[in-house]
């Protein structure tokens, strides 16, 4: 569990500086150059991936149970994934009204996804993992909203050719992940 809580410390950690030092951040990129920040900034998220997908493997071999979901969760968490996925989706895809209305779908998909595995497992080695990564995802999302109005960011107008390829692009991608990808990456078939 150690490796784990590690991880995510230095993982979410590096990604927490715009939330808690969006200055110091500024004028260490203008100081240092943006490839050097860019640099530190990867080979630290490398590490705090690495760490967590060890830490979390290594939890899932002894697991701690804290409570256990009702079955009628996995088909609720199969749902939210599948928005979690479009939300995604409208992070990439230019000109969608997903983007347009809720300016930050990228930290939305993260939080809905989140969400979604916090409520389709009940061990303590998921609660770290997706409790650590929700919380992170609501406080990102504030700072950004926050950041959004100081600088006055106007986000253009998305299109319906926009949405409809954001929707579709994140079905594809939730479908081939839950059919096949989950499966073979994490060892679990969430759909069967």
């Amino acid at each position: 569990m150690t490796t784990l809580v590690l991880g995510l410390l230095i993982f979410l950690g590096v990604h927490s500086v715009r939330i808690v030092a969006d200055g110091w951040r500024t004028r260490t990129l203008a100081g240092s150059g943006k490839r050097l920040y860019h640099a530190v900034h990867g080979l630290l998220s490398l590490l705090g991936f690495g760490l967590v997908v060890w830490g979390f493997g290594m939890a899932r071999e002894a697991p701690i149970q804290l409570w256990v979901p009702p079955v009628g969760m996995r088909h609720l968490a199969a749902l939210l994934t599948l928005l979690a996925f479009v939300l995604l989706a409208a992070a990439c895809v230019p000109g969608n009204s997903i983007k347009a209305r809720f300016h930050h779908p990228l930290l939305l998909g993260i939080k809905t996804w989140a969400l979604a595995h916090l409520m389709a497992n009940g061990n303590v080695a998921h609660v770290l993992l997706f409790g650590s990564f929700l919380a992170w995802a609501a406080a990102s999302f504030i700072a950004a909203r926050r950041r959004d109005r100081a600088q006055g960011t106007q986000y253009p107008a998305g299109t319906v050719r926009g949405t409809l390829l954001t929707v579709l692009a994140g079905g594809v991608a939730w479908a081939v992940f839950a059919f096949w990808l989950h499966g073979l990456l994490i060892g679990i078939r969430p759909l069967g």
